[in-house]
Order: C-alpha cells, then structure tokens, then sequence
C-alpha cells in the first residue's frame, strides 16, 4: 500500500484508519494483519461488518496477536447518506449504459 511504502514497513502501527463503513472482514483481517493502529468508522454494517457493529468483532479476537482500537459511529448519519448517493448514483450510471445497448 501507499502507506507502508512511504514508511518503508508492511506494519502500520502508528497509522490510523478512518472510513466510511464498518470493513468486511476480509478488510479487517487486512487491518489485523498490518497492525494497525486504530480504526474509525462511520455507519455499521449489520450484514457483513467485522468491527464490532456487524456480525462479528474480527479487530478484537483474543487468540490474534494485534488488537486495534476501534471508534465506532462517527458521523454515522452522514457516512450512510454518502453510501446511499453513491450506490444511487451507480444504479442510475449502470441503466444509462443498459439503456444504450438496447
């Protein structure tokens, strides 16, 4: 990533990691991996979230030997919205293109 090369180091233990939406827990095995510091997040995701707002906790498994601080639900109401205008948006974009083949 970007930021392991620009520290030289494929451990993140001083970097922390804001996002959108809880991480799937492909993302959050990524975020274990790579010993980040601490994650925030904005919205939950209940079907696949792997940060404590979802499904299951992956951040935080006692048999892992890195745990990372988690902030959960920072502007949560606005991190959903984002998420609604963009998955609207590329609904729109993908029946723009269905309609031009047709």
């Amino acid at each position: 990533t970007a930021a392991q090369e620009s520290l030289g180091d494929w451990r993140l233990s001083e970097c922390d990691l804001f996002v959108t939406k809880e991480p799937c827990p492909m993302c959050a095995g990524g975020i274990v991996h790579c010993r980040v510091r601490a994650l925030v997040y904005g919205c939950s995701s209940p079907k696949d979230g792997a940060a404590g707002g979802g499904f299951i906790n992956l951040l935080e498994q006692p048999t892992l030997n890195h745990r990372t601080e988690i902030r959960s639900g920072v502007l949560a109401d606005q991190s959903a919205q984002i998420l609604r205008n963009f998955f609207q948006a590329a609904r729109i974009k993908s029946k723009e293109l269905d309609d031009q083949e047709n």
